[in-house]
């Protein structure tokens, strides 16, 4: 039975009926020939009816033949009947091939397929379906192949039969697969293949279990192994390594286990950053200590060894580890003494480095590498000596140190390293006794990383510098403060006595408008050494913004857009808000200026709680929770070199004419003053972020006292009566302070000092109604002078007068001591409110 199809003359017969057509056929044309040949004897009248007879017989024929096309009896080959060389190519096979139709019917089945199946004859081939059953995961995959076909889609499964089929073995593996055929009239046929595939199986069950007998050796060998891949990760580790350090292998090879895990770090560093030649591998010899995973410590001895590819970076690492914990030998003091100098020297935080006669690196430790980078390593890349290490304006030093050691002689030097980041170091070389020395090793090179360090003393004395920069500016200010409440109050007097159709009154009036604009001056001065006097009170930043933004937009003009970004339910500040409006004015115009073609500031706001804050890590801000200001442009950016610069008063970078230099150094000055802290974040040529955090304030409901009534308009007549002591060491502001008081009808006792105020007070039989002090004056200053008058008369009023911030003073008096404030400079109109006020309470 090679073929349970066989074409004939075009047309597709069952081969088991066959017999019963063929014999039909000879028999109709047996009928045919003796039919024709009788007419030939018969006259026409006798022919018709024979004639009309055998034309019926032909018609009941051909409706049979029509109805057995149909049911798909009779089958017309045509162009789609297979050729010969198609037969056997299907017959030859190796796999078992069957065709069956969408009904279910089996058409063609090859000798491979009868054989597997054991059918004899056609009639006795059955489908996968039926040929493949057992357990449940024989039908699943016989399922799912069989919805494939139905899909007209191709699959393929595998299924361990038991036992195999034709009952030969015991089991056999096949592998099944389906696919569609497509066929004439749009009709469509499935092929099935059945390959036995129990050899290539049984031939992958051996291999695997040589390669788990190989794991099996290695894992239970007397010394460690692990593999790592260029990241450090822990691809592969023996049983034998992992029971030593005490990890599960489960969590090897899953990402679960790297370097850093075991090593220490430096060594983590010089492992995975190795690099070498092309196609060439290099084998290095370590002793160190690796970490166990319950805690302490393993002396191990590695043999490290790196393949290097193509590119020259290393590939996956294949690393022995012996075991050299204490043990029993004749050796083993020696043995003792290598694991202590080898924990010494690759787990100290100290860069060693052996150099020979010609100040090439012989050897190095982990730490040396890390500070000094790949070049570093002996014998590796163009390190030829300890020379190309520095940055060149050191070398020559660094030669001359290295020479002299040579001599017997150690040094120590600092210097400046050639890689990049501008990293500094501290060097000390010292000989090798000749006794002591390999062949090779002529000095040892220590070297500490002091960049840190250098960068923190930069920073203290850039913070000294700013403090004392600081200190100058307040008492300058304070000085010219004095200079300018003398101008200003001579300027009011003159004004008083002027009317406006005065010709000199119009010069009086630029005389006092430039000594506000000087007094402006002061302010930024005393903002910058944060002794300004501030008002701070509960500020809703969104509120204060949003009132801002149409006076920023003017100020930003059409070529530059303002972004607001307001953060949600923003905490409370407490904060001057007239100088936090002229903190965010100061950091958009700077924008705006950084921006001359045109661009966008961006002013955003939101909640920073302490967790936050703690990840930030910012310089000198502790964890707290803040509220944070960011003012970015998309300007020209800030250079490094002047980055550091840009808080310190009187820098600028405009031309000269349009700008002071204050505007960041006052800026600076308000937020500190505010308890905040300002960063700045800038790359050139992209633009400038500035990072504003105010700490948060949470208001207390009985702290937060509420004035009951708005005050009372004052009176329009400021004259007033009672005995006032004006304390004052400026004599030209005493002098005209006291002038404007005793023109408006008030005693004034003056006093150039603390001292001579408690003379005047101890002489004076009088009632004293009301002191009007300085802060800031030689031998007494006007807390003290508080003080001294509280001994004598308990319910005296006060009120200080200063150019620094009420807080700078009010701190060093007792708590719930009363007084009231007037900042210098002051016109004379406010000096006699404040004093009428005070008096009259």
């Amino acid at each position: 039975m090679a073929e349970y199809t066989q074409v004939t003359n075009g047309l597709a017969i069952d081969r088991s009926e066959r017999p019963g057509y063929v014999g039909l056929l000879l028999a109709l044309g047996a009928v045919f020939v003796a039919a024709f040949a009788g007419l030939s004897f018969v006259s026409n009248e006798q022919a018709q009816p024979l004639i009309l007879g055998l034309l019926a017989v032909l018609a009941m024929i051909g409706v049979f033949f029509v109805f057995a096309v149909a049911i798909g009896t009779v089958r017309f080959a045509g162009a789609g009947a297979r050729n010969d060389l198609t037969k056997i190519l299907a017959d030859s096979s190796a796999d078992g091939l069957l065709v069956v139709e969408e009904s279910g019917r089996v058409i063609y089945a090859n000798e491979r397929y009868l054989r597997l199946s054991g059918a004899e004859k056609g009639a006795e081939v059955r489908t996968v379906e039926r040929l493949f059953t057992g357990g449940p995961e024989i039908s699943e995959a016989v399922y799912r192949l069989a919805q494939a076909a139905r899909e007209q889609r191709t699959a393929t499964e595998e299924v361990r039969l038991s036992p195999a089929l034709g009952g030969a073995r015991e089991f056999g593996w096949y592998r099944l697969q389906v696919r569609p055929l497509p066929r004439p009239g749009n009709r469509v046929a499935t092929l099935w293949s059945v390959a036995d595939v129990t050899q290539d199986r049984e031939r992958h069950e051996n291999v695997f279990q040589e390669l788990q007998h190989a794991i099996d050796y290695l894992d239970h060998a007397p010394a460690g192994f692990l593999s790592t891949d260029r990241s450090g990760a822990i691809v592969y580790m023996n049983a034998t390594l992992a029971e030593w350090l005490g990890h599960d292998l489960a969590k090897v090879g899953s990402g679960g286990l790297k370097l850093p895990d075991i090593m220490p770090d430096a060594v983590v560093a010089m492992l995975i950053s190795a690099s070498g030649p092309p196609g060439e591998a290099r084998t290095e010899t370590l002793d160190l200590d690796l970490r166990r995973r319950q805690g302490g410590t393993l002396p191990v001895r590695l043999y490290h060894r790196v393949a290097f590819g193509p590119d020259g970076t290393a590939g996956p690492s294949r690393t022995l580890v012996l075991n050299r914990s204490p043990g029993s030998g004749l050796e083993e003091g020696q043995r003792a003494a290598e694991v202590r100098f080898a924990r010494f020297f690759n787990s100290s935080p100290l860069a060693i480095a052996t150099l020979d006669a010609g100040f090439r690196i012989v050897g190095s430790n982990p730490s040396f590498l890390r500070l000094f980078g790949e070049r570093a390593g002996p014998g590796r890349g163009n390190a030829a000596s300890a020379l190309d290490l520095v940055a060149p304006p050191d070398r020559a030093r660094l030669e001359a140190a290295l020479a002299a050691a040579a001599s017997g002689e150690s040094r120590a030097l600092d210097v400046a390293l050639a890689r990049e980041g501008g990293r500094s170091a501290r060097l000390w070389i010292s000989a090798v006794a000749d006794g002591d020395a390999a062949e090779d090793e002529r000095a040892i090179l220590y070297a500490l990383d002091t960049t840190e360090q250098r960068l923190l003393e930069q920073q203290f004395a850039q913070a000294q510098k700013m403090q004392a920069i600081g200190q100058l500016a307040g008492g300058v200010a304070h000085d010219f403060n004095n200079v300018l409440q003398a101008i200003i109050g001579y300027s009011d007097l003159l004004l008083a006595s002027h009317r406006p159709t005065d010709p000199s009154f119009q010069d009086l009036m630029q005389i006092k408008q430039n000594a506000n604009r000087a007094a402006s001056l002061v302010r930024q001065l005393l903002a910058f050494s944060r002794r300004q006097t501030l008002r701070p009170e509960l500020v809703k930043l969104g509120e204060t913004l949003s009132d801002l933004s149409l006076l920023l937009k003017r100020l930003l003009g059409e070529r530059v857009q303002l972004e607001m970004r307001q953060g949600r339910d923003l905490w409370f500040v407490k904060a001057d808000v007239n100088q936090l409006e002229q903190v965010i004015i100061n950091l958009a115009v700077n924008a705006r200026d950084a921006m001359p073609d045109g661009g966008t500031v961006t002013i955003a706001t939101e909640n920073v709680d302490e967790a936050e804050a703690r990840r930030l890590d910012l310089a000198g801000m502790p964890a707290a929770d803040y509220v944070r200001i960011e003012v970015s442009d998309t300007g020209t950016g800030i250079p490094p070199d002047i980055l550091d610069k840009i808080f310190e008063p009187f820098f600028t970078t405009k031309e000269l004419g349009k700008g002071t230099g204050l505007g960041l150094s006052t800026v600076f000055g308000i937020v500190k003053q505010s308890g905040g802290f300002i960063y700045v974040d800038s790359t050139v040529g992209k633009g400038t972020t500035f990072s504003i955090y105010l700490p948060r304030f949470v208001p207390e409901a009985e702290a937060e006292a509420k004035p009951d009534q708005k005050e009372e308009r004052r009176a329009a007549d400021m004259t007033g009566q009672g005995t006032v002591l004006l304390v004052e060491d400026e004599d030209a502001v005493r002098a005209v302070n006291a002038r404007a008081l005793s023109a408006r009808g008030y005693t004034v006792l003056e006093a150039a000092s603390g001292v001579e105020a408690l003379e005047i007070v101890d002489a004076h039989e009088g009632t004293i109604d009301l002191v009007v002090s300085d802060v800031v004056m030689p031998e007494m200053d006007g807390p003290t002078l508080l003080g001294e008058l509280r001994k004598r008369r308990p319910e005296l009023k006060v009120i200080f007068v200063s150019g620094y911030a009420e807080d700078a003073f009010a701190k060093h008096l007792p708590e719930g001591e009363s007084f009231s404030f007037l900042a210098k400079p002051f016109s004379l109109k406010q000096l006699v409110e404040t004093v009428k006020g005070a008096v009259q309470r």
